[in-house]
């Protein structure tokens, strides 16, 4: 069984993760993750995270997802992503960063299949 590599470290613009290395923003899935370059996407603030953002945490297994806000809140979840995530019967977690790091950290210290996306600053 893959597990969910632990967040280390947060701070404002920066995030260490546990065999996968420090950056700004990351996508987390068990097994693995990787940096989140929302130009992949064309991911902004407003409207926020989009259905695509969330694609490659699906196509790793995670039963459960944490979506981060920012530092501030800034960050907003397209209503299409939750839509998505409900029909594919994904539980959900959508919070202030370091309080999705800590959510991430619990399921993830307790073998769930917890994937998240992570913004390090607003």
């Amino acid at each position: 069984m893959k597990h969910s590599p632990r967040v280390n470290h947060i701070s404002w613009g920066h995030m260490d993760i546990d065999g996968v290395g420090v950056g700004k923003d990351f996508k987390l899935w068990p097994g693995g993750g990787r940096p989140w370059n929302w130009r992949e996407t064309g991911t902004h603030h407003v409207p926020g995270i989009q259905p695509a953002d969330v694609e490659e945490l699906l196509d790793n297994d995670c039963g459960i997802i944490v979506l981060s806000r920012g530092m501030q809140l800034m960050l907003r979840t397209c209503q299409e992503t939750l839509d998505l995530l409900n029909t594919r019967r994904i539980t959900v977690h959508v919070a202030e960063t370091n309080a999705a790091v800590d959510i991430y950290n619990d399921l993830a210290s307790r073998g769930k299949a917890v994937g998240g996306l992570f913004h390090s600053t607003c």
